[in-house]
């Protein structure tokens, strides 16, 4: 049973940066896509990052294109969501959650996600 546990969140400045970790336990990452999720007050859940499970292919929100950068290290376990030039609208509890491909090594996220972390808060205030 694979589960996963983030770090990283807290309080931050407009424009500031934070790394978020999704540490997974019980089961290698190797085959799968795993996704970061963020969901504020009030609002919907949506995937902001995705990278496969070869770590060759990503993609990202709109609203975070050029600003948010997902890497993964299979030798921790571990993926990574590095978070730049943050603004307030960027404020929410931040989720990870993996998605099995087996050996499609390139696929991406398409929601349909097999495990889910508990989330991290990131608060982004002056």
């Amino acid at each position: 049973q694979l589960q996963l546990v983030e770090s990283g969140g807290g309080l931050v400045q407009p424009g500031g940066s934070l790394r978020l970790s999704c540490a997974a336990s019980g089961s290698r990452l190797n085959y799968y896509a795993v996704g970061w999720f963020r969901q504020a007050p009030g609002r919907e859940r949506e995937e902001v990052s995705c990278i496969s499970s070869s770590g060759g292919n990503t993609n990202y929100a709109d609203s975070v294109q050029g600003r948010f950068t997902v890497s993964r290290d299979s030798a921790k376990n571990t993926v990574y969501l590095e978070l730049n030039s943050l603004k307030a609208e960027d404020a929410a509890v931040y989720y990870c959650a993996a998605e099995r491909v087996g050996l499609l090594l390139q696929r991406l996220c398409t929601g349909d996600m097999d495990y889910w972390g508990k989330g991290t808060l990131v608060t982004v205030s002056s």
